[in-house]
């Protein structure tokens, strides 16, 4: 065994010196920190004001306001106080212009002309005041009647007798019945053809029968509408057209409420042709048909 290995070593030492074994790094790897193992620093408290040292008792504090300084913002005239110059935009777009001094006058003589010719004290009611209005049998006549031309702007074909009572109803009725029922067809409402109104005469000018209203100026007959372009409506030959025969109805339909009685081409054969319109007043409210 001696032999053997002197041998061994006899062979290594006769071939040479054996390789260097490889140089190892001089630092180590350091493994990558995981994300929470990572240390998060802590956010260090800002440290306190130092407090302002107090004034001595010789000491005088002065506080002193800021100047006032002119404010250069500029203002719409229309909220600027003072302001003369026309305003810009639309403030100058909403701001009417000046009625000439023609325009004025021509106003003020219309609305003189209406003060005059006006009647029950309303301006819409045009027409003259006539007074008593004797009857020539008992039981007719009218005590303080009018001579009513126009209403709301609707002249009449003829001026029509009547009291005060009556003309306020039939205002209401123009303006609440006709003019909605008609509208903007054929430019609205010009006229109003009237085919009776104060008359000392009996129901249906019947012998025997009781006095119409129309004997005490509290009724009006209409038979025809006119309108701004020339069109005429009449009840005898629209009542059941199709043009026109629903707005008829309607403005038939309005008078029922500001007049006592409300007649048209479906009451009787004496009402084919026109609206008989009166103020009578009944305890079971008002009678149309």
């Amino acid at each position: 065994m001696i032999r053997a290995a002197l041998a061994s070593l006899a062979i290594l030492m006769a071939v040479g010196p054996a390789p260097a074994l490889a140089d190892a790094p001089k630092t180590s790897l350091r493994p990558i920190a995981r994300i929470g193992d990572i240390p998060v620093p802590r956010a260090e408290p800002a440290p306190a004001p130092a407090p302002a040292p107090a004034p001595t008792p010789a000491e005088t504090v002065v506080v002193t306001e800021p100047e006032a300084q002119p404010n250069t913002q500029q203002q719409p005239d229309a909220i600027r106080p003072g302001a003369r110059k026309v305003g810009q935009g639309l403030f100058k777009s909403l701001r009417p212009q000046r009625r000439t001094e023609r325009s004025k006058k021509q106003a003020r003589t219309v609305i003189r002309q209406r003060q005059k010719g006006a009647v029950c004290g309303d301006v819409a009611l045009q027409g003259d005041v006539i007074g008593r209005v004797p009857g020539r049998i008992k039981g007719c006549g009218i005590e303080n009647a009018i001579k009513l031309r126009s209403v709301s702007g609707i002249a009449l074909s003829q001026p029509a007798l009547m009291d005060c009572t009556t003309a306020k109803s039939f205002k209401t009725w123009v303006d609440r019945g006709l003019k909605p029922a008609i509208g903007s067809r054929g430019g609205g409402v010009a006229g109003l053809g009237i085919a009776a109104h104060y008359a000392c005469r009996t129901r249906n000018n019947k012998p025997g029968a009781k006095l119409s209203e129309h004997s005490t100026g509290r009724a009006i007959d209409i038979s025809s509408i006119l309108l701004r372009d020339g069109t005429q409506i009449t009840l005898l030959k629209h009542w059941n057209s199709k043009a026109y025969g629903k707005p008829l109805r309607q403005m038939h339909g309005a008078a029922c409420g500001p007049f006592g009685t409300v007649l048209g081409p479906n009451a009787d054969r004496y009402h084919l042709d026109h609206f008989h319109f009166d103020t009578a007043r009944y305890r079971s409210g008002s009678y149309c048909r």
